[in-house]
């Protein structure tokens, strides 16, 4: 078994990340002019990565398969970004935000990585003010600020209900300066396919340029994977349909190991599934359950009186509800973590209380906030996110509740990294949601926007010199040489035989059937048959697709069937190593649900005796299964405990 040394400075927690800075190499000013960076992923991560390492003074080229970086899934975002203030004055701090964020993950996410994002999580506040991110004010003018699931304090910085697009402006502006100075050159409609090590060391990838169709090769010193989750592997989730793990698996098919594959998270607040061709499912705001309310009716006379539509939502009397968030968890209501929030939803509708045709939704009122508050008030804060939701669903939340059901949103699992964000292969980098590193079992809400900003803008800045100190003296690498034309030849095979397959059946016909499959063995909740299932059915399914897809097209043109083969093909290969990390963990935490292992009241029971680790998986090739390792967490500050939000 390889022995994992996540390179965790000594010292106080409160100190380490200081004193890391402090003890660090750093790379000369004329020194890096001579080393280049290859950024792949242009989100909030990626952006302020290339921006930040282009006005350091690295030669950096950074890579998107979207026609602008203005279009990554950071833009998405709506609800708002965390730091640790204390505007409010309500006892918020770096510890508790620290704390917070431990007990959100359910105990199984490194204190250090952890503690050192609530320590920045202030200083990208200030940046992203200067920048001009036009966060929500008070009258005043002084920042204002609002509660998020999973703390008792008001943290979240935000936007209305465009906090990510606002971020992703600000870190694209940063970038452009960069690109207009000429310290970053910009590579759009290149889908990364593959890295290419020398001496195994990261040194480059293999891209394919989406409008013409050539495969091209680009090196550098170093590479940053900033390429977002893998919650697409369910077909439906509230990500973007171009959003992928390909250059992430690439990575792990090359040494890279990936951790808790299986860690996904189900936000509990989007617009239920409404037709079984459906391609993509939207997220309602996290924000909304500042001021929503969720409910379902107490008896089920009322469902079915609802299901035929005899009755509408404001017939029921307030009697005759089940506030269930607020009646099973009174200390933090209708904002318990979104893990707790959306297997709340499942039981009852599991139960029968679901309030839609399918019998798959819950309501989220706003009746009360708006005879408290005002219309007007309530349009302020939610104006946009309420638009939305007519648009989609042809109901006005100010009439009438909306309807929601947990969706696949987010992965906490990825790439293995060290506390410099390096992952098991010497020079590749992976950050924000491409990694596994902050957010445990469960992520909290708002705390996307802050990992990827922190690390692209102050972390891996940091850390990323510590390597590149040892490599001024290496010459730039030939993307001609042996190791990158074996790549590309690699690559263009692949591809040869994905396009040459002959089949009968689409891309999605598969894809559809893929996220079938893990959402229903190893989606919000999973059990040893079902999961056992599915390591049965996933190589048959793959095989079924390699022998049976039809790609129309043809290689060197514009063949959007063609990405989604390669895409699909790697899910293909991913759901099967996520299956795996799901049986192997026998114990329920987070966002990882095993039937099995429950409390007697349905809340998720942890085993920390033998399961305090970091599952990180290493690829051993087609014909043989991953192997684990493990990262043992120590928790020095914070000592695990059953989570309570009662």
């Amino acid at each position: 078994m390889m022995r994992l040394n996540a390179g965790i400075p000594e010292g106080p927690i409160a100190d380490k990340w200081t004193a890391y800075r402090s003890a660090a190499k750093l790379v000369n000013p004329n020194n890096k002019r001579k080393l280049d960076i290859i950024v792949v992923g242009t989100g909030l991560a990626g952006a302020s990565a290339a921006a930040t390492l282009g006005q350091l003074g690295y030669n950096v080229k950074v890579f998107c398969y979207q026609d602008t970086p203005r279009r990554a899934h950071s833009i998405a975002a709506q609800g708002g970004i965390n730091a640790a203030k204390n505007y409010p004055n309500d006892g918020d701090s770096v510890y508790r935000l620290f704390y917070d964020t431990i007990k959100g993950g359910d105990y199984r996410s490194r204190e250090a990585n952890v503690y050192r994002l609530a320590e920045v999580s202030n200083q990208i506040i200030d940046l992203c003010v200067a920048q001009g991110v036009p966060f929500a004010r008070e009258y005043g003018g002084l920042l204002t600020n609002r509660s998020f699931g999973g703390a008792q304090v008001s943290r979240t910085f935000y936007a209305r209900g465009q906090t990510g697009q606002q971020l992703l402006l600000g870190a694209y502006s940063a970038l452009s300066r960069q690109i207009d100075a000429g310290n970053v050159t910009l590579y759009n409609r290149r889908d990364v396919l593959d890295m290419v090590l020398v001496e195994g060391k990261a040194r480059g990838i293999i891209a394919r340029n989406l409008v013409t169709g050539a495969i091209e090769r680009f090196a550098a010193h170093a590479v940053v994977l900033a390429t977002g989750g893998y919650g697409n592997v369910f077909y439906l989730s509230t990500n973007a349909m171009g959003s992928n793990v390909s250059p992430a698996w690439s990575a792990y098919k090359k040494g890279a190991l990936f951790g808790n594959p299986s860690f996904t998270q189900i936000h509990p607040t989007c617009i239920p599934v409404h037709g079984e061709f459906q391609s993509k499912l939207t997220l309602m705001s996290e924000s909304l359950r500042n001021d929503g309310r969720i409910w379902v009716p107490a008896y089920k006379k009322d469902v079915d009186r609802l299901r035929s539509k005899e009755v509408k939502p404001s017939d029921i009397p307030d009697s005759d509800r089940d506030y269930y968030l607020e009646r099973r968890y009174p200390a933090f209501g209708n904002l318990v973590p979104r893990d707790v929030a959306s297997r709340a939803a499942k039981e009852r509708c599991d139960a029968g209380y679901g309030v839609s045709s399918t019998g798959f939704a819950v309501f989220l009122d706003f009746a009360d906030a708006i005879k408290r508050k005002g219309q007007g008030t309530i349009d302020a804060l939610y104006g946009n996110l309420f638009q939305m939701y007519e648009q989609i669903v042809a109901d006005s939340p100010y009439e009438t509740p909306m309807m929601i059901y947990p969706a696949v949103h987010y992965t906490m699992g990825g790439l293995w990294v060290d506390y410099e964000l390096m992952t098991t292969v010497p020079g590749l980098y992976a950050i924000g949601e491409c990694n596994f590193s902050d957010h445990g079992a469960n992520r909290l809400g708002a705390s996307a926007l802050m990992q990827g900003l922190a690390d692209g803008y102050f972390i891996l800045p940091a850390t990323i010199s510590n390597y590149l100190a040892a490599e001024i003296h290496t010459p730039r690498f030939d993307p001609d040489s042996s190791e990158f034309t074996l790549a590309a030849e690699k690559v263009r095979e692949r591809l040869v035989r994905l396009k040459n397959t002959g089949g009968k059946q689409s891309v999605d016909h598969y894809h559809r059937q893929l996220g079938r499959l893990m959402w229903e063995n190893c989606g919000m909740a999973r059990s040893q048959p079902g999961l056992e299932e599915a390591l049965e059915r996933l190589p048959l399914l793959r095989e079924e697709f390699h022998a049976n897809v039809r790609i129309p097209g043809s290689l060197d043109e514009y063949n959007p069937e063609l990405e989604k083969a390669w895409r699909v093909a790697d899910f293909l290969e991913l759901g099967e190593l996520m299956v795996r990390d799901a049986l192997q963990r026998r114990e329920s935490c987070g966002g990882h649900f095993r039937e099995e292992y429950q409390t007697p009241d349905g809340e998720a029971l942890r085993n920390d005796e033998d399961f305090t680790f970091v599952g990180a998986w290493e690829y051993k090739g087609k014909s043989c299964a991953a192997e684990l390792h493990r990262e043992d967490l120590n928790f020095e500050v914070v000592k695990p405990s059953q989570r309570s939000y009662k």
